[in-house]
């Protein structure tokens, strides 16, 4: 009787397992892939501690998350799936923040070999050799700042122009165009 029930609590994990991956996977905007062999179950806590509230570290098998990822652009991550890993899910195009606190954790403890094994951003595999690119982006407000001070020069610029008119400082477009019609 006992040995029987083995086998279908197992199958109820992993499909308990399967389910919590789907629902990371839910407005996902990166999955990486984090080798942890060697780290303890704190050390592990500590590190989903350091993450920003929009990520999530799960801990999974490869063969339950490939399962799930296959037949979707995540699948791309499968040569990665080797060896023992954690997952990490960013549900927000705040990357750099979530990978730096992986950083930090790495050298905070000194485990810097449990690094990135690959990850999947907007349908591209990156490479462990790869990641300084994700850890660079801009983060979402670097971007909007830098367009907003693209816009500002032009819009200072069309300001002072309409203002000098206005003032007589300048002869008005309007005003030309009158006097030759």
């Amino acid at each position: 009787m006992a040995s029987s029930a083995v086998p279908s609590i197992r199958a109820a994990i992993r499909r308990t397992r399967a389910e919590a991956v789907r629902r990371q996977l839910e407005g996902c905007h990166l999955v990486a892939g984090i080798w942890y062999n060697g780290l303890t179950v704190r050390q592990l806590q500590d590190l989903r501690g350091a993450l920003p509230p929009t990520a999530r570290l799960l801990v999974a098998k490869n063969t339950v998350l490939a399962n799930v990822l296959a037949n979707t652009p995540w699948s791309k991550l499968n040569p990665c799936m080797r060896g023992a890993n954690a997952w990490l899910f960013v549900h927000t195009d705040e990357i750099p923040g979530a990978l730096k606190a992986c950083r930090d954790f790495q050298r905070r403890t000194g485990l810097l070999l449990n690094d990135f094994v690959g990850a999947v951003f907007e349908g591209e595999v990156y490479g462990p050799e790869e990641f300084q690119a994700l850890e660079t982006m801009p983060t979402k407000e670097e971007v909007y700042s830098y367009l907003l001070g693209c816009l500002r020069v032009p819009a200072i610029n069309l300001l002072s122009t309409l203002q000098a008119e206005d003032m007589g400082l300048i002869p008005s477009s309007t005003g030309e165009e009158a006097t030759q019609a």
